[in-house]
């Protein structure tokens, strides 16, 4: 009368939608350190008597059960799921509620959808070497009443190697006032900073390795004229005799990335964006000083970054290698105008930046060649002149754009479109990825705040799940979306390819993913056994038995 179904994690389970099963004698494989993950979906009787709303009782048996953490996929409201005309590459293109949510189920309480399908998510991971090998679990259902439904065996492999880590940066931009406004907390309270950690260890759990860091509030996403709340972390105040600046809260902000394995400091960008024409909103003498109506030119500002900067890298020189350290102008100048206004921007403080790496986000190639941006952050939709040129240094990245033909994470594409990017990263050879939109619980422009779990598009104008990767869970604490763990695969999936690379050579992995070198950016392969095949595949190499 119930049915149930192991799925693979690339399956996305509808509730009117019959699950894909995983294929038989599928084992599901992770190296240490990494979770290996499954779903087991399930369907009440199709019966208009059954009216029975108590979760059911899951558990999980065997050896390596206390391993195991389970997680109920939860349906979110998606009002803006596709754009018209969008590629064959979607799973969802109408406004419904989706699978996305990865909400914890500690007590192993699976709700109940009457008439339709449900999902229960698994990681299994763990670190010890000790603990690898082959693992056969056993998932136990049970009904409120205790009787047995279903039971279910799942093979997983931890495969006992430690991979290396990305060698690429992966760059996710975490928004702190959106964790002090939701949860209502103030800015820098020893709750908000309880939070920002925990949400921290969360993106480097995704596989970020570099996180945007408000030295003074982001000039991002923000309405001309109106000013996001203030999270900056550098204390400045100014007297007849100059500037002086506090950095302790910045030296905190620099330990907790070092404490969560984040390796990489990207500094807020010193312009508004789409053009470089305003200034920061920086808070002097606990007032706002600057932003909207203090141009990009103003010699006021020139004399704020003539002490700021210097006083800046000193600290940065003091804890961190400023290898991984990068300087923002302004995100995604465009237009010919754009040009001018950007490297008019840009002579402020760019003597003030020598021996600096500077990056920003573009998409028109004129801003590359004219030596505007020494290191560009391209749209994956854009990329392919920049690939033909070779630069020595290159990222990429996607948001709500890049909505045709390339990968992306909306919930309405398949979960292979996500796991793609890891896979096209190493084949291209680039340097960096980054998205903007880690937990953005905002509007476009950051207007109003959203609820994340009734909002999941930023008030209509970004395709769902573009704005964010996590949600705002209880007492602080993130709770992961489907889209979260699958980039996190990509990411792995990078590593691992990394470590074929230097035991067998480049050609050996490519030969793994890309047989006939024709993998692009706008060729993400959707068959979700590709991935599964061509991992089997990587470790098969880096263990030396058959895949």
């Amino acid at each position: 009368m119930w049915e149930f179904v192991v799925c693979d994690a690339l399956v996305k389970v509808h509730p009117v939608r019959e699950p894909r099963p995983v294929a038989d004698g599928t084992r599901f494989q992770a190296f240490l350190g990494e979770p290996a993950s499954f779903q087991l979906a399930y369907r009440p009787p199709l019966e208009a008597t059954f009216r029975d709303p108590r979760p059911l009782r899951v558990r999980v048996e065997g050896d390596a059960a206390d391993l195991v953490v389970g997680s109920v996929v939860d349906l979110v409201p998606c009002a803006f799921v596709a754009l018209p005309g969008h590629d064959d590459g979607y799973e969802f293109d109408e406004p419904g509620l989706y699978p996305d949510l990865l909400r914890p189920a500690p007590g192993g309480e699976a709700p109940v959808r009457f008439g339709g399908w449900g999902a229960m998510w698994f990681d299994v991971t763990t670190s010890d070497p000790a603990r690898a090998g082959v693992h056969e679990l056993t998932v136990v259902v049970s009904s409120p009443d205790g009787a047995e439904l279903h039971r279910t065996s799942v093979n997983v492999e931890i495969t006992g190697i430690e991979l290396p880590p990305l060698d690429i940066v992966s760059s996710h931009w975490m928004h702190l006032d959106s964790l002090a406004d939701h949860y209502g907390v103030e800015v820098f309270s020893e709750e908000h900073w309880a939070m920002v950690d925990r949400f921290m260890a969360s993106a480097a759990e995704m596989g970020a390795t570099s996180l945007l860091t408000p030295v003074w509030t982001p000039p991002l996403d923000t309405a001309v004229g109106s000013y996001r709340t203030v999270v900056q972390l550098i204390d400045i105040t100014a007297t007849d005799e100059g500037y002086g600046f506090g950095f302790d809260r910045l030296r905190r902000w620099l330990e907790l990335c070092r404490r969560n394995g984040i390796t990489g400091v990207e500094i807020a960008h010193l312009f508004t964006q789409w053009g470089a024409e305003a200034t920061p909103g920086i808070v002097v003498n606990q007032e706002r000083a600057f932003g909207w109506d203090v141009g990009a030119t103003d010699p006021q500002y020139r004399r704020l970054m003539e002490a700021l900067l210097p006083a800046l890298q000193a600290v940065l020189d003091e804890e961190w290698d400023r290898e991984h350290v990068v300087f923002h102008i302004s995100d995604e100048p465009s237009g010919e105008g754009g040009l001018a206004t950007y490297l008019a921007a840009k002579g402020v403080v760019a003597a003030l930046l020598k021996g600096w790496t500077i990056v920003d986000a573009l998409s028109e190639h004129a801003f590359y060649t004219s030596g505007a941006v020494p290191l560009p952050v391209v749209a994956t939709n854009h990329v392919e002149p920049f690939l033909a040129e070779r630069p020595e240094r290159l990222w990429v990245y996607y948001c709500v754009s890049q909505d045709r033909d390339v990968a992306n994470r909306f919930v309405g594409m398949p979960s292979a479109r996500n796991r793609a990017i890891g896979h096209q990263l190493f084949a291209s050879g680039v340097d960096g990825f980054l998205h903007w939109g880690f937990n953005f619980w905002y509007t476009w422009h950051a207007i109003r705040q959203v609820n994340p779990f009734a909002d999941t598009s930023a008030g209509g104008a970004f395709p769902s799940g573009d704005p964010f990767a996590v949600y705002p869970g209880t007492d602080g604490t993130p709770w992961p979306s489907l889209r979260h763990r699958v980039f996190a695969q990509a990411m792995w999936d990078h590593r691992a390819l990394q470590a074929v690379r230097t035991a067998h050579g480049n050609d050996a992995a490519l030969d793994i993913i890309d047989p006939d070198r024709t993998l692009r950016f706008d060729r993400p392969v959707l068959d979700p056994e590709h991935y599964y095949r061509a991992r089997r595949r990587m470790t098969a190499a880096l263990t030396g038995l058959p895949d």
